[in-house]
């Protein structure tokens, strides 16, 4: 959140709250050391406060509603301004490969999404194949098993739809296929030409960017419960431990997990820094 406005305790400010509550300006007001401060989530949105007080309580009173909009097409842009296409594309190419490859239970299937090739000997290939380019990123869309997918594809949807709601779908895409490029290739260089898949390792990666980010410049989008954070940390150290393997939970891409929560943390802490700076 950012602070718009500080002012004496005993000033009326209920015509400023009515004025943003009718422009949908997100804002609260709040007592703090003796003296009302009213906080918004963005740059923007302080301007207009700062704006709306400098008219005055009576101006703002005399200021006449917004129209809303006429058309059935003006309405509806309104509403897709709100939709979080990336979001659900990447959920659902997701579901798409678990059907092709049977949620890794057929092996031709899921070959057609590895890091590497599979070879005439039937083994896959020690190198990745830069003609085949595709697969540095594919890895991310196989999943093994429904638990496995339908853990990742929630933890997608919440922390995905956050950043597309606040930066917008190319930034979402271009954090994805960077965090998934990056922690591919980190699982791979630590256990070579192995099977491996998921969406978990972009995912600690848009965590560690939420977390970053938020911390640097807060706002209401990555304001992420403490708990979750604790959670996803400790499951991070517990996978990390071998712990959940033994169990026979299988292989954990730990690499994965770890080179893309690190990744997701200095993009964080360079956008979040240039926020703040602005």
């Amino acid at each position: 959140m950012l602070k718009a406005l500080t002012c004496q305790l005993d000033e009326d400010l209920s015509p400023l709250v009515r004025f943003l509550r009718s422009r949908g300006v997100v804002h609260r007001v709040v007592e703090e050391g003796g003296m009302q401060v009213v906080w918004v989530v963005d740059e923007a949105a302080a301007q207009i406060v700062r704006a709306a007080y400098a008219q005055g309580p009576q101006a703002l009173a005399d200021s006449p509603a917004p129209q809303r909009p006429s058309s059935q097409a003006a309405q509806f842009w309104r509403r897709a301004h709100r939709l979080i296409p990336v979001t659900l594309a990447v959920l659902a190419l997701t579901a798409v490969v678990a059907l092709l490859t049977g949620l890794g239970g057929d092996a031709r299937g899921i070959v057609m999404f590895t890091f590497t090739p599979l070879e005439d000997s039937g083994y896959l290939a020690a190198q990745p194949d830069m003609a085949q380019w595709w697969r540095l990123i594919t890895p991310i869309f196989l999943h093994f098993g429904v638990m496995h997918l339908a853990f990742n594809a929630l933890w997608y949807w919440e922390l995905g739809r956050r950043i597309e709601m606040r930066s917008g779908g190319l930034w979402l895409l271009g954090l994805t296929l960077l965090i998934g490029v990056l922690s591919n290739t980190a699982q791979w260089l630590w256990s070579g030409s192995s099977l491996f898949g998921g969406l978990s390792g972009v995912l600690y990666g848009l965590l560690g960017y939420c977390w970053v980010y938020q911390k640097l410049a807060p706002n209401v989008f990555f304001d992420l419960p403490r708990g979750v954070v604790i959670m996803m940390l400790a499951w991070l150290v517990l996978c990390m431990t071998g712990l959940i393997t033994l169990l026979g939970f299988g292989a954990i891409a730990n690499a994965a997990h770890v080179s893309g929560f690190v990744a997701g943390c200095a993009i964080g802490a360079v956008a979040g820094t240039l926020q703040r700076l602005r």
